[in-house]
């Protein structure tokens, strides 16, 4: 068996997805690259995309998670505050916990499933871009 299950997490706020698997990496790129242009291009989305990812994120939470200066000849940039930087610990730590705490009813649930996973379709990828109560 070579299919992997891991469970994913996403907090709500309302209908917002706060902070979830795509976000959380996005977190992780702006991290790494200091530019949310960057980020989505190392994650294979556009900028505005991204953008609205960030906006989406920091109108969740009471103090923004991502600070971005307006680019120009300078060059912008963009960096995870404080905030930021405890959401996405918080968050990595959630998902180690939820793991844990599923680890036996995952293995369970595996042998319950076929060997090698599925190509996935058409309908899984339209299911992966809907929100997640729409699920």
């Amino acid at each position: 068996m070579n299919g992997r299950l891991e469970p994913h997490i996403r907090i709500l706020l309302g209908s917002s997805i706060a902070i979830g698997p795509g976000k959380a990496a996005l977190l992780e790129a702006i991290s790494e690259t200091g530019s949310i242009a960057a980020a989505g291009r190392h994650m294979g989305m556009s900028y505005r995309r991204a953008w609205l990812l960030a906006k989406t994120m920091n109108a969740c939470f009471r103090e923004p998670l991502i600070e971005a200066a307006k680019g120009g000849i300078g060059g912008g940039g963009a960096r995870l505050t404080a905030t930021g930087r405890e959401v996405l610990a918080l968050y990595r730590a959630m998902e180690d916990h939820a793991a844990a705490a599923v680890t036996s009813d995952m293995e369970r649930l595996r042998a319950l499933m076929v060997d090698e996973p599925p190509e996935d379709g058409p309908a899984d990828r339209d299911m992966q871009q809907l929100p997640y109560r729409a699920r």
